[in-house]
């Protein structure tokens, strides 16, 4: 499973990113597609929807004890009360809560049925057969390849994602952000710790962020 492993930003671009652009080049030179275009659905997956969106929930439920009470009871109608709507992969969505004795991991283990209103484009590791299979079969493993090591008492919940029924982890709230302002700790929620395959920290571990990459 090396979809996740870090690397340096300055390395060359990989084989299919440089395709895509290649083939995004010769779309616009013959005229089929409009750069803006492609620029606004850009846009709308990485500010409009995607991580930034989950983050600012986690970071009410963190402040707000009721708003967590109903995001556990109902988050989509939870979700709602921010203005976020649920669209069509988010309109069925569970949120499950990590505790000091239990860490949740979520996967779909058919295809790669994802909460993208919350959490944006699925990762490639999230859609590959190595992390399908794994999750469900060694999950303490899986997590200990993404730097997740957890106390051997601690209970691993793995949630599998349908095209019914999609789910999202509260991370637990690191210690020592009492002080902080609910964008601050938004500012510290990774895609990867709403997935379940990262823990918060803080102050925030600036390399693992860097290295969360699709």
């Amino acid at each position: 499973m090396s979809d996740h492993d870090h690397r340096d930003h300055n390395e060359p671009e990989s084989g299919p990113a440089l395709r895509v652009k290649a083939i995004e080049s010769l779309l616009v030179e013959k005229g089929l597609v409009d750069p803006a275009a492609l620029d606004a659905i850009v846009d709308h997956y990485e500010n409009k929807v995607g991580p930034r969106i989950g983050a600012r929930v986690v970071a009410r439920a963190w402040i707000d004890p009721r708003f967590r009470r109903r995001l556990l009871a109902d988050a989509v109608a939870a979700i709602a009360e921010l203005g976020i709507p649920s669209g069509p992969e988010g309109e069925h969505l569970m949120v499950v809560e990590n505790t000091p004795e239990v860490h949740n991991l979520i996967v779909c283990t058919l295809c790669s049925c994802y909460p993208w209103p919350v959490l944006g484009l699925p990762p490639t590791w999230y859609k590959s057969f190595a992390y399908r299979s794994r999750a469900v079969s060694d999950p303490r493993g899986v997590l200990r390849e993404f730097g997740v090591e957890l106390d051997p008492g601690v209970e691993i919940r793995v949630w599998d994602s349908s095209a019914e029924l999609r789910y999202m982890v509260l991370p637990l709230r690191p210690a020592g952000t009492e002080k902080l302002s609910e964008g601050e700790l938004a500012g510290l929620v990774t895609r990867d710790a709403m997935i379940g395959t990262a823990v918060v920290k803080y102050p925030p571990d600036t390399a693992a962020r860097a290295a969360e990459r699709d």
